[in-house]
């Protein structure tokens, strides 16, 4: 089992975290906003957070236990005099240059999961590898577009699907910020979307897939993680090509074992030894915060 976390990367820290809540830095902005998952003390003071802090979460109710990427609860930000909600930070491996618009949301999510970053560089470094003339990628639920930006980086032609419009047009601020063009949108439910493309007979060298706990598609489809992923990742198996192709599952829901995805990759992919672990970030004082499992292969 690995336990991956971003390195070298100047524009993100993690400062502190505890009392259920983190305190990150990204680019020249301090924000603190909820983690379900950090149920020790903080060791920098309240005031010390409100001092440090640009940007402050509050006014939803408590997520404790609740899923980190999927909340539902709603809540406000408490800016600082004179900031402005949006800003860029970069994010640069080899010759890989990623430029990410972020801005404050009321579900306090800012427009990226720095634990990604491990995988955008699997990314970049696989398809790099393979040296093929088209590379295609399938970047599933796929947010504001790490993953997608990474395998442009690496020269694939990649096909970007979410089920919400406003996400997708995100995604492409990010990429156009960061000089890339051509990713293919698709605004649809990627269970139906990959269904499709089973019969269609398509096939992909890479597919990423980083599934809410529960969402609902444009038209309203129920998505629940632990009734649909196992028949939507056998379908990406038709899909997935036999040789010179790779595979990352993330899994942000708290109880989900590693292990769970480990036997994903065993009994749909055939896979004997697949690259699977926890996602972290480590804060000022060496504490290492969980922010996901995973599982990763290339065949």
């Amino acid at each position: 089992m690995k336990l991956l976390s971003p390195t070298n990367w100047p524009e993100y820290e993690l400062i502190d975290s505890g009392d259920f809540e983190k305190l990150e830095r990204f680019g020249n902005r301090i924000v603190a906003r909820p983690e379900p998952q950090a149920i020790w003390d903080k060791s920098l003071s309240n005031d010390e957070w409100k001092k440090m802090a640009d940007a402050y979460f509050i006014n939803g109710k408590s997520d404790k236990g609740s899923n980190f990427k999927n909340d539902s609860e709603k809540g406000d930000w408490k800016l600082k005099p004179g900031l402005k909600e949006q800003w860029f930070i970069e994010y640069r491996y080899q010759q890989m240059c990623l430029r990410f618009r972020l801005g404050l949301t009321s579900f306090k999510h800012i427009g990226i999961f720095p634990e990604q970053a491990s995988n955008w560089n699997y990314i970049y470094d696989t398809i790099k590898g393979f040296q093929l003339s088209n590379t295609k990628v399938l970047n599933l639920f796929a947010y504001t577009g790490g993953a997608s930006l990474a395998a442009k980086a690496a020269g694939a032609e990649v096909t970007h699907l979410d089920s919400i419009k406003q996400v997708v047009s995100w995604a492409k601020e990010n990429m156009e910020a960061s000089g890339q063009q051509d990713i293919r949108w698709i605004i649809d439910d990627a269970v139906k979307f990959v269904s499709r493309e089973c019969r269609r007979g398509n096939i992909y060298n890479g597919i990423i897939l980083d599934p809410p706990a529960f969402g609902r598609g444009p038209e309203g489809e129920m998505w629940k993680l632990e009734e649909g992923i196992n028949n939507l990742l056998k379908n990406c198996n038709q899909i997935l090509s036999p040789k010179n192709s790779f595979l990352i599952l993330n899994i942000y829901s708290i109880g989900f074992s590693a292990l769970i995805a480990e036997n994903f990759a065993k009994s749909i992919f055939g896979v004997d030894n697949p690259e699977y672990g926890e996602l972290f970030v480590t804060d000022r004082d060496s504490r290492r915060l969980p922010l996901g499992v995973f599982v990763r292969f290339k065949k």
